[in-house]
């Protein structure tokens, strides 16, 4: 009985195979070792990965820009003529407020695609490249950022159509919408932390509009404080988000005072400085 020879699986039976493998040996020995990505170079490639996923996915959008129009446009003529008296009057106060609102519950999607990235096993792919550990959750923070700019700009656009005329001007504007993104980015680690605790996408969703609802409508977005029973008013008046929408409106009208912006770098501050470590920790151990 003859037996076929086989061939080696470190030697291939095909002499051009073996020849080409030979070369390709030859080629990676002489070539110099490409030059591991810097920090920066792998936060930036991560950055452009989260801006990617909103030109493949546009309907992601829908929650920076079509939810924000309906509220400004509901809460203004539903209830502007009860409020303030004049939806003119009620839009000066409310728009700076439902900024915040909406850039706010964009940081919630932060949590949503780390932990969707947990789920589908993306993220043990990013643990076993050659890259600064940290970048694949930096990255997709400076990325997102895009989005709270997005849908600022949004809801000013529409101020503006609607009649809305901030007494500071350009630069007000500007700096309220910078602002109110500076505070997101540091509670858009919360959700990141929650992102790495709990066990699916729709999870993370679900918790951070829960604490975020009632923070929002317990704060000075839609009513002014004044108006509130005691107990409440006093827990509205130490809101970071009222705070937050006391200084986005003082910034617009030229009215800001420096202890509420104070604050809301602080609180925005502390926020990464405990979450930060928080989120680092969870994603290295995982």
């Amino acid at each position: 009985m003859s037996v076929t020879p086989t061939a080696s699986p470190s030697r291939p039976a095909d002499p051009t195979q073996a020849a080409d493998l030979e070369a390709v040996r030859r080629a990676i020995s002489t070539t110099a070792r490409p030059a591991p990505a810097s920090p920066l170079s792998s936060v930036l490639t991560f950055s452009w990965r989260a801006m990617l996923k909103i030109k493949h996915v546009p309907e992601q959008l829908l929650d920076v820009t079509i939810t924000p129009v309906m509220f400004v446009l509901m809460f203004t003529y539903l209830f502007g003529g009860a409020v303030a008296g004049s939806t003119a009057a009620y839009l000066d106060y409310i728009l700076p407020g439902i900024l915040v609102m909406s850039v706010l519950f964009t940081t919630v999607y932060s949590g949503v695609g780390l932990n969707t990235d947990l789920t589908r096993g993306v993220v043990d792919r990013f643990r076993s490249l050659p890259i600064w550990r940290s970048a694949p959750l930096l990255g997709p923070m400076l990325g997102d950022s895009v989005r709270y700019v997005l849908a600022g700009v949004v809801i000013i656009v529409l101020g503006v159509a609607l009649g809305y005329r901030p007494e500071a001007g350009i630069g007000g504007v500007v700096a309220a919408l910078a602002l109110v993104v500076v505070f997101s980015f540091g509670l858009s680690w919360v959700f990141t932390t929650l992102g790495l605790l709990m066990r699916t996408p729709m999870a993370v969703m679900n918790a951070g509009f829960m604490a975020l609802f009632p923070l929002t409508f317990l704060s000075n977005v839609f009513v002014d404080p004044a108006t509130l029973p005691a107990p409440l008013e006093a827990f509205v008046d130490v809101n970071p988000i009222s705070i937050l929408a006391t200084a986005a409106r003082g910034l617009m009208e030229g009215t800001a005072v420096g202890g509420d912006i104070a604050v809301v770098l602080a609180v925005a501050l502390g926020l990464t400085l405990v979450f930060l470590p928080i989120t680092t920790h969870l994603y290295r151990r995982g």
